[in-house]
């Protein structure tokens, strides 16, 4: 405990603490709904595009997280237009797009001036190299997360279970699901600071994951999946720290883990229902 105390003394420390927190608000939220609506490939398309956007960030001289976020959105807008007007299979569009926003994000580190020297952070991730200004931009995020789910809760939620019976409520279900694929994207932004875009799949989801097999109410599963994040952010982040490890390789290990131990705990806590459940049909 001494150890944890004095470790917050550090600046970077306290800074990745938070940036841990509000990582895991966005993941919540944002994460029950791609589980849900199974979507996860999707997700890592945008992530994946988004390092156009760090290339283009260089380039021009501005912060990357500003350039991911605007090459991210633009990735979640082009997908989400592309895959309804058109009869392409999606896997292939979000390939392609994949492929194309990777490639630019190279060519633009290529043809910037001087060395890259955090641009790994960005594919691996560092929470412990998060600066002040990159926590605004996550409190500003999550705050619009939250706004437009609040806004439009009950369209997301038409949406994530019957496309077909949100059209005949006269859902604007096109308009819906590309605003849920803008949030993805900036979800992913706030991500790759943490974990990195290389494994932003695995912290979006796995926490939404375990909350879906305890818990059926969407609000519920969403909180469930923000408490999950948060500690797995700060698990992984002490054990990192104490052990000299890569802080978002080991995040994403300690969610794992814990994933797996859900799956095998799930049938434990089913037994004495499905017992209950016979013993009613056995007398009736």
């Amino acid at each position: 405990m001494t150890e944890i105390i004095e470790a917050l003394q550090f600046t970077f420390m306290r800074n990745a603490l938070l940036a841990g927190i509000l990582v895991s608000i966005a993941c919540g939220i944002i994460g029950t709904f791609v589980v849900v609506k199974r979507i996860v490939f999707i997700s890592g398309g945008i992530a994946h595009a988004a390092y156009g956007g760090i290339g283009l960030g260089y380039y021009l001289k501005v912060n990357p997280v500003l350039g991911a976020i605007v090459f991210s959105v633009a990735s979640a807008l082009g997908m989400g237009a592309v895959q309804r007007k058109t009869r392409q299979r999606v896997d292939t569009i979000i390939g392609v797009m994949w492929a194309i926003g990777m490639a630019t994000g190279i060519i633009f580190v290529d043809l910037s001036e001087g060395y890259k020297v955090d641009l790994m952070s960005y594919l691996f991730g560092s929470i412990l190299a998060v600066p002040s200004t990159d926590l605004w931009i996550m409190l500003v995020l999550d705050l619009v997360i939250v706004a437009l789910v609040a806004s439009f809760y009950k369209e997301l939620l038409a949406i994530s279970f019957d496309e077909t019976f949100a059209t005949v409520e006269n859902v604007p279900v096109d308009m819906i699901y590309v605003l849920l694929l803008c949030m993805i994207a900036l979800t992913v932004v706030m991500l790759m600071r943490v974990v990195g875009l290389i494994m932003v799949i695995a912290l979006l989801t796995m926490p939404a994951a375990i909350a879906a097999q305890f818990v059926k109410d969407l609000k519920k599963m969403m909180t469930l999946a923000s408490l999950l994040g948060v500690l797995f952010t700060t698990t992984g982040l002490w054990l990192s720290y104490f052990m000299n490890l890569t802080s978002g390789a080991t995040i994403i290990l300690v969610s794992g883990a814990v994933y797996v131990l859900s799956l095998g705990l799930k049938p434990l806590l089913r037994h004495p229902e499905l017992d209950s459940e016979s013993v009613s049909s056995g007398v009736s």
